[in-house]
């Protein structure tokens, strides 16, 4: 079956990341080419989108903070508004660096920070519509790179790359914590 397998493997077109393994199976003993091959093109793949976001970023003006708190604000639901404490401790910031932030979005006029109607000594954050309309932008890039990337997959390869994913996944999940954060 390996015979079979390399054979298999070697009709195919060769990419970087064979050439790599390659090199690399000379100098480490025991490595499996297809774990190094499944593992190491997961992360230049998320690396390639990654080069991709933040050129969506710089193309919209935008700091990888200031999307994450444009994001963390529209993953609230309409009205798009939370309270600042809450804010800070989703994206894992101090609340005196998040006042900074929040300041300069301000200024940006991507977000507004408003008395609770509920509780006048309170403030929220909200999303403006240019802020909404400045992270739907960025959002679109992000799609079209996925979409562009994933592209040489039919829709039943793509089904099945996201079911394997999807074992690998709840397999990492069944002994830790989830791999996507809750948003509340």
């Amino acid at each position: 079956m390996t015979s079979r397998h390399s054979a298999a493997q070697s009709a195919q077109p060769q990419d970087s990341i064979d050439r790599h393994i390659a090199r690399w199976r000379r100098e480490v003993p025991g490595l499996v080419p297809e774990l190094e091959g499944a593992v190491t093109r997961m992360q230049m793949l998320v690396r390639h989108l990654q080069q991709k976001k933040e050129a969506a970023l710089v193309r919209h003006g935008l700091k990888l903070w200031e999307y994450e708190i444009l994001w963390r604000l529209r993953s609230a639901g309409e009205p798009y508004r939370m309270a600042p404490s809450r804010l800070a401790q989703g994206l894992g910031v101090p609340p005196a660096t998040l006042t900074n932030r929040l300041d300069r979005l301000q200024s940006a006029g991507l977000i507004t920070r408003e008395h609770a109607p509920e509780d006048r000594r309170s403030l929220l954050v909200g999303l403006t519509d240019q802020g909404a309309a400045t992270w739907a932008a960025v959002i679109d890039d992000q799609r079209a790179a996925e979409a562009t990337l994933l592209a040489p997959l039919a829709e039943e390869e793509l089904g099945h790359l996201a079911a394997l994913l999807r074992a690998v996944s709840l397999a990492v999940e069944e002994d830790g914590p989830p791999l996507m954060p809750h948003v509340d």
